[in-house]
This record gives structure tokens, sequence and C-alpha cells, in this order.
């Protein structure tokens, strides 16, 4: 990955403040409880008309059994190999720790380019402290606070002295997928099998992934942005801080999205908080795929496809023209699948009819199974339009806007539906006075 910085340093020194501040807004979790950010973290910094990647990576601990720990040591690692400037934040008001030598040495093994950016610097006497930090032999060092901000306009300049040519970044347009669920239903591996890398952290403790993680995917002919979010939980379950800002990020992910993957447990099945999330994604006019996954666990011969779509369906309803695909993520079952429908889904939410076209399919509907009529006059359909929006919307001209009826307008969107390939898509229907 061409011009990316990636902030690493030991627990709670202030990297996730230093990234938030880098790319100008709150993206990654910021908690004084060590140890929150675990996978890594990506945004887009730009300074003096230079662009560049940033990522934000967990604490890292050089010697230890948990294991978040180790695999935090791990994702840090990738970071280093992906980056081209590195920024090590050490901490002035705790001084140089066994850890901060562990990191010096194996950056000195490490041909990369390495700004030790000493954090917390805001007053004189701590300025007189850090000056402690040149024993740890780098070249380039500099004295900020994150908080606050002193000293980061110069980090900047120093940063960008690195930047050969502007970061690539994402097409206007290009479709950004997020992958839903309830934690732990395979939401990090799918995408690691998608990217073939382990880009996300994947264990089997509930809620691993805290922050969204964005992916830039180009493979075989295609190229969109995954986003994996936090396994949504329900609120009686959240109890600690960051946990209630990864559901806030969760959903700012939905809003982020053209297209979100619900995933659910085969062997749980589609419960409450899984229509809930559905909800969300509706409400916010998102494209929706529902993907069953660990498909591999269960017993066909009394669980078929059929039955459980079945079973989906009439929970879901009334929104029912969802695409449905099972999915073994283990077994690298119809992973692919997902992607290629979500990508279907992608064109029809962005799908523009042709006004004579629409016009004259839906005169024949309304012309075949008319209105009823209001208060004792005709009720007239007078034309309709699609105009912009977050989904496909529709304005629909009739002599009694306010007296339609809601069955009406959801045999109206079952039509729009069947004649213009809208699987997947929430569909926005107003009515209005000509």
């Amino acid at each position: 990955m061409s011009n990316t910085i990636a902030i690493i340093g030991r627990p709670n020194v202030g990297k996730s403040t230093l990234f938030n501040r880098l790319i100008g807004q709150r993206k990654a979790i910021v908690d004084d409880v060590s140890g929150v950010t675990r996978d890594r973290i990506y945004g887009v910094g730009d300074w003096n008309g230079k662009s560049f990647n940033v990522i934000d990576t967990g604490g890292f601990v050089s010697h230890t059994d948990d294991i978040f720990e180790k695999e935090i040591k791990k994702q840090v690692l990738i970071a280093m190999e992906e980056a081209t400037l590195l920024l090590f934040v050490v901490d002035v008001t705790v001084g140089i720790t066994d850890l901060e030598q562990d990191i010096a040495n194996m950056l000195r093994k490490k041909s990369k380019n390495v700004l030790l950016v000493v954090n917390k610097v805001d007053n004189h006497q701590r300025l007189l402290a850090a000056s402690e930090f040149y024993s740890l032999g780098f070249e380039k060092i500099l004295f900020i606070s994150s908080i606050t901000g002193s000293g980061t306009g110069e980090l900047m300049d120093e940063v960008v002295k690195h930047i050969e040519t502007s970061a690539t970044e994402y097409a206007e347009g290009m479709p950004r997928i997020a992958i839903m669920g309830q934690p732990n239903v395979g939401k990090s591996s799918m995408i690691n099998v998608l990217m073939g890398e382990e880009r996300n952290i994947v264990t089997e403790i509930a809620g691993t992934t805290r922050d969204t993680i964005n992916s830039h995917y180009k493979l075989y002919g295609k190229e969109f942005i995954l986003i994996d979010t936090a396994g949504i939980r329900k609120k009686a379950k959240v109890h600690e801080d960051i946990e209630f800002y990864s559901v806030i990020r969760a959903i700012k992910a939905i809003e982020e999205s053209h297209v979100c993957i619900l995933m659910i447990d085969a062997q749980s099945g589609i419960g409450s908080q899984d229509i809930s999330i559905l909800a969300t994604i509706l409400k916010k006019k998102r494209g929706l795929v529902i993907v069953v996954n660990k498909w591999d666990l269960m017993k066909k011969e009394t669980n078929t496809m059929k039955q459980f779509s079945e079973d989906i369906s009439r929970k879901i309803a009334p929104f029912v023209d969802v695409p449905i695909i099972y999915t073994s993520v283990k077994e690298k079952q119809r992973v692919f699948k997902v992607i290629e429908t979500a990508l279907e889904v992608f064109e029809n939410k962005s799908r523009i009819i042709k006004p004579e076209q629409l016009k004259e399919e839906m005169y024949k509907v309304v012309g075949q199974f008319p209105h009823p009529s209001v208060r004792g006059i005709a009720f007239k359909f007078l034309g309709i339009e699609q105009v912009s929006g977050s989904a496909p919307t529709f304005i629909c001209y009739v002599n009694f806007p306010k007296d339609v009826k809601n069955t009406y307008k959801q045999f109206l969107e079952n039509k729009l539906r069947a004649l213009f390939q809208f699987q997947g898509v929430p569909l926005t229907i107003l009515f209005r006075k000509k």
C-alpha cells in the first residue's frame, strides 16, 4: 500500500487520539482502557495538498500469552509491512519502558522510515523530560500533544516529506458494502477469505471486532470497499462504553454503505436482534443481502434451504424481496456468490428507469388494478416519475394523495420490483397532487 503511515506503540500512549487528529474525524475508539484498538483501523489524512493513508494499530506487547495481545502483535507486524512511514508513539509521562526498548530494537531491523513521536508534551517541564527519548537512537524526534494538537502541525509537515504523490482515493460511486450481524457470526472470517489474508483478527470469542474496518477489494475484475463492523449486541448486553461506541460505529457504517450484508448464524436462525439490524438497514434505505452462515453444520434432512428461507421471509415481511445465500465461510462455500449478489443489489439500487417506460408500465398496472374510490369520487392516477434519493424514489401524482391505502402502496411497490428488478433494495414511493 503506497503512501501509508502506520501508528505503532505500546498500549495507552495515545495512538488512537493521534490517528483521529491526523484524519480529522473521530473514527478510532478513544478510551483510557489499554487495548481498546484491536484491529488495524484505516483512514485518509490530508496536509498541504497531499493525501495519505493512516493505519491505527493496537498496543504492541512483546511477550504475552493473552490471546488478544498475541493477535494484536501479529496485526501490528502486518501494518508495519504495509506502511512506508512508521510513527513510533511514546508517552512522556511514563518514560522509556522495556516495551519501548523492544519496539525500538524491532524497528531498527526494518528498512522503514521511522519518526519517534513523544506524546503528551503539553508544558515546558514535560519537554525537558522528553529529552530522555533521544537515547532510543532515532534520528528524527517530534514532541506533540495529540489531545491539544500542540506540535501536530510540525508532525504533519514531516509526514508529507515522505509522501511522493497523493494517495489513491476511492473512486466516486465505488460500491461500499458493509458486513453486519451479531457477534461471532463469521463477519471477519468472511473478509479474510475474500481478501486472501488475515486482515482482521479472528477468534472464537464474541465481540472481537470493536471498530469498523474498511478493506479495498480489487480482484477478478471487481472493485469495491468492504466494511467489517463490530458485532451489534442487544442494548442490555452493552455494558462497557467502548462496546456502546462500537454499536454507534456499526450503525454509522450502515449510513456510509450502499449495500449491507446481514449475516445470520444457521444454528441460531434469524432472531429479534437480526430483525432490529434489518430494520435499521431498511430505515437508512440501504441495499440488503441476507447470508445464512455455518450452513455446513446443519442437518440437511430436517433443515432445507426452502424451509429456512420461508421462515426468514415470514419474519422480515413485508420486505421479502431479498436475496438469501447459504454459506460456510469455514469451508469457503458460496463466499464469492455473496459478493456477486451484493454488487447486483448495488446495480439495482443505482438503476434509473426511462421515464417513458416507467409511465407506460405503471399506467398498465393501475388500469388493471385501480385504487378504490375515495368518498364516492373516482381515484385518479395522473402520472409517475423517478427522482433522486438515497434509494430508488418514485413520486406518484394522484388526486387524493393523503387517502392512498397502505395495501395499495405495497401493491405498487411490488409491481415496481417485479417490472424493473429492484431485488434487495428498499423503495420510496411518495404520493403528490399534480
